[in-house]
């Protein structure tokens, strides 16, 4: 959600800062801009739209400045309210949300300030403005101190032209060296080159970036120590031969569930793991989103293998309930960037009552990482489409090494997981057979998904993916529940997509079937059992690998994220960057 950089150095700063806005698309925008200062003046181009819109500033000259791409919160879609923000000799970009930012441009306005945008980010260069006496650091820490919510800021003012400084307050911020400059950033992939040494800020710290130096400090000034964090280059997103990053992530997924299993048998210390499983009286778990579905296959599996009850959390709802977080607790926040803001919110309050913090994330610098007792990493590598598909895959399989070592534990035998990785490309390769799904889906008004047990989860995350790129209205339910309201919607040629995978809630998922096959729904079913393919209630089938049941949504999943991307085509929308939604939700 939103992208910040920023160079100072040797080299000409737009085609950075454009290049490094590039590698940030996949976070989800909907404005860009940059600011770069030549010697004498800030030359500012901002555009509604794609970074490509400002591919002409390229040849602006100028070996400072700063860029963002921007998912509105405060304000519309316009030019007036894209980054960066400008007052006085301050420029800025920011990420995050001013909670008191109504109050703040009151007073502002009062001083008889103008603003020229409706976002929140604009007061913040007024503070710094009203606060600048020749010390750029001081005054974006003192106009810090004013500010109630989340930031990540980087700032840029005309009276010291070889000099950035950065602020962190709950939202992602890298700074570090490249090859001829300095760089800032909100996420590796946008400063990763050969030679980089990059930081991660905590909150509540700052950053002054000037010639060679990068000074990190507290709100006191006081200078803190960071070790570099570890990356690879594989930031760099590659099509290669792929129109989409989706349908790329998608192929990808047997080398994820492979990679995934090996690295926690190889990496991770499971016995001290166990301890806490041994320890742990009540499990909770927190996410959002798919991370939240992944989250119910998991308590699914968990309850019929290991008969250890668990309970999911929407993240962004469980800090307002005022959760009972008894003594014993285990959390598990599930979350591909741990940036996401409601669920680091979430452990936070888990955390100061008491609770063992465990994170599934995919990012190992991430904010989540950090704030965990125990880390289990995915192995998805980088996703850059929005929609999330192989890092959902990635999830389920190291939740499910956790119900394999409970299981031990307590003495059950649990299903096997090796060899899903082959089960899945055979799972891809059935999947295909959903593009001849797509005239029912593209031109309907809704459609609906249904599955009991794992397959109901399952159903909700096929729900997800269809409306995030399609924008085609549509709901997951609980196969019994479809009598019980949702009938009522069912119209002729209606799609309904039915998943089964197991064999003993079949038939009760079956008359669901037959329920919406007479009111004139087309019915399309995901299953491993060849002989409900052929019924005259089934418009169209995918017939999947079998596997055990329990751990069946590493694979029924599948045929629903080709779906939502052959839909999305049909539709004619980007499934990459879906309207109106970012990758990683860093604000509230």
């Amino acid at each position: 959600m939103c992208g910040i950089v920023g160079y100072l150095g040797k080299r000409q700063a737009a085609p950075v800062l454009i290049e490094g806005l590039y590698q940030l698309e996949y976070r989800g925008y909907d404005s860009v801009g940059i600011a770069v200062f030549d010697g004498k003046k800030l030359r500012v181009v901002k555009k509604t739209g794609l970074v490509r819109e400002i591919e002409t500033a390229r040849q602006a000259v100028g070996r400072v400045g700063i860029g963002h791409t921007r998912w509105a919160t405060h304000g519309d879609v316009t030019v007036e309210n894209a980054h960066p923000h400008t007052y006085g000799n301050i420029a800025l970009v920011h990420n995050g949300i001013v909670e008191n930012a109504a109050k703040l441009r009151e007073e502002c306005e009062e001083r008889g300030e103008a603003f020229y945008s409706d976002t929140d980010s604009e007061v913040i260069a007024h503070l710094i403005a009203a606060e600048y006496h020749g010390d750029l650091l001081e005054a974006v820490i003192r106009a810090c101190g004013k500010i109630v919510g989340s930031y990540a800021v980087a700032v840029f003012c005309e009276d010291e032209p070889e000099r950035l400084v950065c602020a962190r307050m709950r939202s992602p911020l890298i700074v570090g060296r490249a090859k001829e400059g300095l760089v800032v950033a909100s996420d590796i992939p946008a400063a990763a080159e050969e030679g980089a040494v990059l930081y991660s800020l905590e909150d509540g710290e700052f950053a002054s970036l000037s010639g060679d130096e990068i000074f990190i400090c507290n709100a006191a000034k006081s200078k803190i120590k960071k070790e570099p964090i570890e990356f690879s280059e594989e930031g760099r997103a590659d099509l290669g031969a792929y129109r989409h990053f989706m349908r790329k992530e998608i192929d990808e997924i047997p080398v994820v569930l492979r990679d995934s299993r090996e690295e926690i048998a190889r990496n991770f210390c499971f016995s001290d793991f166990c301890k806490v499983l041994c320890q742990t009286e009540y499990i909770q778990i927190v996410a959002c989103g798919t991370a939240y579905h992944s989250g119910l296959c998991f308590q699914a599996a968990l309850e019929r293998v290991c008969r250890v009850p668990a309970d999911v959390f929407i993240a962004s709802e469980y800090r307002y309930m005022d959760p009972i977080v008894r003594k014993g607790t285990l959390l598990i926040a599930i979350s591909q960037s741990g940036e996401t803001a409601d669920t680091l919110a979430a452990v936070r309050l888990a955390k100061r009552r008491g609770a063992h913090i465990a994170a599934v994330v995919n990012v190992k610098y991430s904010s989540l990482a950090r704030l965990a007792d125990t880390v289990l990493f995915t192995q998805a590598g980088r996703e850059v489409a929005v929609a999330a598909t192989k890092s959902f895959n990635a999830q389920l399989m190291v939740l499910y090494l956790i119900v394999a070592a409970m299981a031990s534990i307590k003495g059950k035998r649990s299903p096997t997981l090796k060899g899903f990785e082959s089960k899945a490309a055979r799972a891809i390769a059935a999947g295909e057979a959903v593009q001849s799904w797509v005239p029912y889906f593209a031109g309907a008004k809704s459609a609906y998904f249904i599955g009991r047990g794992e397959d109901m989860c399952v159903a909700l995350e096929g729900s997800l993916k269809l409306k995030e790129i399609s924008y085609l209205p549509s709901e997951g339910y609980a196969a019994g529940e479809l009598k019980h309201g949702t009938l009522a919607l069912i119209e002729p040629y209606t799609p309904v997509v039915a998943v089964l995978m197991r064999r003993d809630i079949a038939e009760k998922t079956m008359n669901a079937v037959h329920e919406a096959y007479s009111r004139g729904a087309s019915v399309f079913l995901v299953t491993c059992f060849e002989e409900y393919c052929g019924g005259k209630e089934i418009t169209a089938s995918v017939l999947l690998p079998k596997c055990p049941p329990v751990f069946s949504p590493i694979l029924s999943v599948i045929p629903l994220q080709l779906l939502a991307y052959y839909t999305s085509l049909a539709r004619g929308n980007d499934p990459d960057k879906p309207r109106n939604l970012a990758k990683s939700v860093t604000v509230e």
